[in-house]
């Protein structure tokens, strides 16, 4: 009884305070100078707000401390900005640190690029990485940093950057932030993927594109929901389309789906996706056309024909590796085989998603690419099968570990992000991205200006595949298929480190074959 006493003698003094605080304002302003009066613009209201926190019923803590209780909530909202701004070291900040930021706006603006000092990591701590490097340099050209994705059954093979922009929507992304990111990626020469949101005329402004086909088949939906052949090879004959991803996974969220909610379904985003504007539209967490491993070969040779043999491949988190064994056999019980795997590791970030799926579900990037690879290689199928990592990466330090584990290429979503000026401010699901990226707000996206943007995602690709380039010439790489795990070594413990390829591809990780369900 004397805790709830004292709580309500500090509500009661709240008030007894602010009633006299008015009463000396009126007093004053009676006896003194009518100026006091202005004084009751503050203490007024505030005595107004005391007496509204004590009768609502939402907020025990409003109501057990009135007025100051506010003052919670006021720096709980401004607890990331003042972290970020005023508490962080240059190795602190999730998911990104102030560092890795930092060298993705200094190689955007062409800015200094070199730090002084030495290192601030601690090489000694578990989890410290390195490459051994070689005292036989060997000099490459940027030439060198592509690939041909694309294996005999597809007639438009393409020559692609090793680094790429990942998977983000119109509608998603705001107007500006697509066409920044359009544009650079034509700057560039490189690919800029769709996402599953559908092709809008952002993406069309002269940048390759990679069309990401999700469960909802935006852009190629028939009114049923289902999948609309002549919708589809309409936009895939499109030049700038020079890639088909089939989405089945993504690492933010693997088997959730999505809602496009009906006061965001306008009448633009509608068109583009094909949907019924100021509706509710649903993404499945699984395809209609297929529901097997057999199945989604056969759909996705229907696209390659579709596309005119353009690349076709499919994206994925990797969850049930059976699941995966059992895509492979259905490879080479159809004879189909897919152009590109883009696999996306549990770290990718810019899909809105529950807090269990963010954290909790699906495979971390390297883990699942070395998988991926060992699968292939298990089913003679790498030669032809071209992967594409997904997951954080924003350094040539980060493409080369990618590289080192079975990838051909990489994407990047908020590397690309930090270049258009993202803050990681975690506002991305509000709709009040406040550097007008991640919004719909043309108060906001407005302050967003492509012509200057598209110039610093350019150059921020362009820097970065500099520094994987001489990453690569200091360690003998001849091209990007030199890159070896076994050069690559992380620090277990303190007296312990191990390469890559003891971690990733130990002998007892082989691929087991299990009994293959024939499913369409």
């Amino acid at each position: 009884m004397s805790q709830v006493h004292e709580k309500v003698s500090v509500r009661g003094a709240i008030v007894l305070l602010l009633v006299l605080i008015n009463v000396i304002v009126v007093k004053a302003a009676f006896t003194v100078n009518a100026n006091w009066y202005w004084a009751m613009l503050a203490t007024l209201p505030l005595l107004l707000l005391a007496m509204y926190d004590i009768r609502q019923k939402k907020h025990a803590l409003l109501r057990n401390y009135p007025v100051i209780g506010h003052l919670r909530y006021l720096f709980e909202s401004i607890g990331p900005e003042l972290r970020q701004y005023f508490f962080e070291t240059d190795l602190d900040g999730k998911p990104f640190s102030r560092r890795q930021r930092s060298v993705v706006y200094q190689r955007a603006k062409n800015e200094k690029q070199t730090v002084a000092f030495g290192m601030q990591a601690n090489p000694a701590a578990p989890g410290y990485e390195w490459i051994s490097h070689s005292v036989y340099p060997v000099e490459l050209n940027l030439e060198d940093l592509r690939v041909w994705i694309g294996n005999d059954q597809c007639l438009q093979p393409y020559n692609a950057s090793v680094y790429n922009i990942s998977a983000m929507s119109y509608g998603s992304l705001s107007k500006t932030a697509v066409s920044a990111l359009n544009q650079g990626a034509a700057l560039g020469g490189f690919a800029h993927n769709t996402g599953e949101g559908g092709i809008s005329d952002y993406h069309l402004k002269g940048g390759d594109l990679i069309w990401q086909i999700g469960t909802g088949y935006f852009g190629c939906r028939a009114e049923n929901g289902r999948f609309d052949p002549i919708a589809f090879k309409q936009k895939a004959l499109i030049s700038n389309v020079k890639m088909i991803e089939l989405k089945l996974s993504q690492g933010a969220k693997p088997g959730h789906g999505g809602i496009l909610p009906a006061a965001k379904n306008t009448e633009e985003i509608a068109a583009i996706r094909h949907v019924a504007p100021g509706t509710t539209v649903h993404s499945p967490a699984s395809h209609a056309e297929f529901d097997g491993p057999v199945g989604l070969m056969q759909f996705i040779q229907f696209l390659r024909h579709l596309s005119n043999g353009k690349p076709v491949g499919f994206k994925l988190c990797i969850g049930d590796k059976q699941e995966f064994i059992d895509i492979c056999q259905a490879m080479l019980v159809t004879g189909i085989i897919p152009d590109f795997i883009s696999v996306d590791g549990a770290e990718g970030g810019t899909g809105a998603a529950p807090l269990e799926f963010t954290d909790h579900l699906g495979m971390p990037l390297h883990e699942a690419l070395a998988f991926v690879k060992q699968t292939l290689d298990e089913h003679e199928l790498s030669a032809s099968i071209k992967i594409i990592a997904a997951g954080k990466i924003i350094t040539g330090f980060d493409i080369l570990k990618a590289l080192a584990l079975g990838a051909s290429a990489c994407y990047s979503a908020r590397g690309m992000m930090f270049a258009l000026g993202c803050i990681q401010a975690l506002q991305c699901d509000s709709g009040k991205c406040p550097v007008g990226v991640a919004t719909q707000n043309p108060a906001l996206y407005k302050g967003l200006d492509p012509a200057d943007k598209k110039v610093r995602v350019a150059s921020f690709h362009a820097n970065t595949l500099i520094a994987t380039k001489e990453m690569m010439e200091a360690c003998g790489f001849k091209s990007i298929q030199d890159v070896h795990a076994s050069k690559f070594f992380r620090r277990i413990d303190e007296e312990n480190t191990r390469n890559f390829e003891q971690i990733y591809f130990k002998s007892n990780n082989k691929v087991l074959h299990q009994n293959f369900q024939y499913l369409n």
